[in-house]
């Protein structure tokens, strides 16, 4: 199809789950894929089975100076960046109220500035080319709220806001951006210990579509929002869960 040819991109948190998954489509579509992220054994092994239109580098997204280095890896072996995709993201379990405030941080420096740190470096150097898609990856918990994982839709209600400012910011320079949410989708972090216990079909049988979401499904809306394809999307929010949330809107304004 080559939607993205000639392109090049950088995907953080893509050695496994929906980064590798996003990954792996935009090389099948045609463009040279930087895969970034801390688990360096699982993402060099992707960019082995990638081929030479792949590369690897490690990138802790909470740190500057990093991320600065893995746009200068990029520059060198792929060439000039045209699209980020900020897919790190980190999840915690627990109430609000026995939750420290480390823990809280931990997930609002992967999950929000990380990717502020990636729109800072790498939006910039797309800015001062002239062109570029950046691709945040949010979630449902970004839209409406849910219990125990209260740092986590903090930090994706703030990725969403994030997204709409550099939206305007960037648009005249030639960047678009725009954030993706995903509902369940069955990953190693909605299912760390392989049990399948927090992805049971049961759990999803209230929704329009009534299943998880399969890492693929997220990808080709990435792969829409990285090619040109969306060239007049900017700022924009685009949902994948199933129908999930369809209701949520209605449901609240028809509370007493």
């Amino acid at each position: 199809m080559d939607r993205v040819r000639g392109k090049v991109a950088i995907v953080t948190g893509a050695a496994r789950g929906m980064g590798a998954a996003e990954a792996r489509l935009l090389v099948a579509e045609g463009a040279r894929v930087l895969v970034a992220d801390v688990l360096d054994a699982e993402g060099k092994a992707l960019v082995d089975e990638l081929g030479p239109a792949a590369g690897y580098a490690h990138l802790d997204v909470r740190e500057e100076a990093e991320w600065v280095d893995v746009l200068d890896r990029c520059r060198r072996e792929l060439g000039e960046p045209d699209v980020l995709v900020n897919n790190a993201g980190i999840l915690r379990y627990g109430p609000l109220l026995t939750e420290s405030v480390a823990q809280f941080q931990e997930v609002l420096a992967v999950n929000l500035v990380g990717p502020f740190l990636g729109v800072k470096v790498v939006g910039g150097a797309m800015a001062a080319a002239g062109r570029g898609s950046i691709v945040n990856v949010s979630s449902t918990g970004g839209l409406v709220g849910f219990s125990m994982i209260g740092a986590y839709v903090a930090s994706k209600w703030g990725l969403r806001g994030l997204t709409r400012s550099a939206a305007l910011e960037l648009g005249h320079a030639g960047v678009r951006v725009n954030s993706v949410h995903p509902g369940g989708v069955r990953t190693p972090m909605t299912d760390p210990d392989g049990t399948g216990a927090a992805t049971q079909p049961a759990q999803f049988a209230a929704q329009p579509i009534p299943r998880i979401g399969r890492p693929e499904e997220i990808a080709r809306l990435v792969l829409f929002l990285a090619s040109d394809e969306s060239s007049y999307s900017t700022g924009s929010e685009f949902v994948a869960d199933g129908g999930a949330t369809a209701g949520q809107d209605l449901a609240a304004a028809t509370q007493p």
